[in-house]
């Protein structure tokens, strides 16, 4: 059901001066960035091959990013898999066992459908799905 991992997530409180490292040390650029309105973030891909790492910013100091970087600091904030029918892979997932964030996909960055699978039904991990939508 997993096609790819599609990119692994950074929680930052400035995308573009996270960018910089990324730029400066790595040689690595942003591809632009992108406000997910919907889940009041700022986000900005930065592609490496076949997948990318995501800086995403929150926009609303009292959101889940938001207290995750309060408590946690700047880091790793999840792992993004692509699958080809959203809705059929967090219906399998839950029958599965999985605890879901998003019984129902949401919209994502890119137009894509997104949902997002429990850190507790995965051993800490955040993990988001994604089905880009068709070029």
């Amino acid at each position: 059901m997993i096609n790819k991992i599609d990119h692994i997530a950074i929680a930052v409180r400035d995308v573009e001066k996270a960018a910089e490292f990324y730029e400066r040390i790595l040689g690595l650029k942003l591809g632009g960035t992108e406000v997910v309105e919907g889940m009041e973030v700022k986000v900005g891909f930065i592609p490496i091959g076949e997948t990318r790492i995501e800086l995403v910013q929150p926009l609303n100091p009292e959101s889940g990013l938001a207290k995750f970087i309060e408590k946690k600091g700047e880091g790793i904030h999840h792992i993004c898999y692509e699958v080809d029918n959203i809705h059929k892979a967090l219906e399998t997932y839950k029958a599965r066992g999985a605890k879901l964030i998003d019984e129902t996909p949401r919209k994502g960055a890119h137009e894509s459908l997104v949902g997002f699978i429990h850190p507790k039904s995965s051993g800490g991990v955040l993990m988001e799905l994604t089905q880009p939508t068709e070029s």
